[in-house]
């Protein structure tokens, strides 16, 4: 049974943070506000095992199966959070995260992606990154493009990332630092400009987002007045 609460209209909670990009000690509360009774019991369980001395279930961490319940006892809405916030308190290390992705769901994946940019401060996890890109989950792919990603991706590895958002339709919106890392990359520019000439020539449509990044690539002008008057 799927223990959470809908949202009602006046919720505070209605609009919880993203879980890679909100710190886990504020993303608890609007995650909490929205669970009923049986599921805020069960995540503070969870919590509780992972915070606490390490143990062991055969192989596993005491708190790694609980990675597995998460969609089942919060809802599958919440469940990224709720994972996140375990490996968070559990304090993961990159082995831990490297074996909960490789033997997790994709599901348990996607919040390995969300979590490493809270537990992991250098390019340790970056190959879980990497391994997401490969995918075609445009689910993995947008997780991918998270904080962690835009951190840690080397510019010919982002720049095929991006491609790859626009021609699986994940929204560029999913992909973090989008502006910062776009912003007068001339070769960013040329890859679209290519992908958009093939796309015309096979009589197929140009996904509207190309034009999007495309203009992200483009400099402003030397009085900082932006690109043709459009915000970067």
């Amino acid at each position: 049974m799927t223990h959470h609460r809908p949202p009602t209209p006046a919720d505070p909670a209605d609009h919880p943070g993203h879980p890679a990009r909100t710190d886990p000690a504020a993303l608890r509360g609007p995650l909490t506000a929205r669970l009923d009774a049986p599921a805020r019991a069960w995540l503070d369980r969870a919590l509780d095992e992972a915070a606490g001395p390490p143990g062991t279930h055969g192989p596993l961490s005491v708190w790694e199966p609980r990675l597995a319940e998460a969609g089942r006892r919060c809802g599958t809405e919440h469940a990224d959070a709720a994972r996140v916030l375990i490996l968070h308190a559990a304090r993961a290390d990159t082995a831990a995260l490297d074996r909960v992705y490789r033997q997790g769901t994709a599901d348990e994946r996607r919040a390995v992606l969300h979590a490493l940019p809270h537990l992991v401060p250098g390019p340790d996890a970056l190959h879980l990154v990497q391994d997401a890109l490969r995918t075609n989950d445009t689910r993995l792919v947008a997780a991918a493009l998270g904080p962690y990603g835009a951190r840690h991706l080397d510019p010919h590895d982002w720049r095929h990332a991006v491609l790859k958002c626009l021609f699986t339709g994940v929204p560029v919106d999913e992909i973090t630092d989008l502006g910062r890392r776009a912003h007068g990359d001339t070769e960013l520019a040329r890859m679209l400009g290519a992908y958009a000439d093939e796309r015309t020539a096979a009589g197929r449509p140009v996904p509207g987002d190309l034009h999007r990044v495309l203009a992200l690539t483009v400099p402003p002008p030397a009085d900082g007045t932006g690109i043709d008057g459009k915000e970067t």
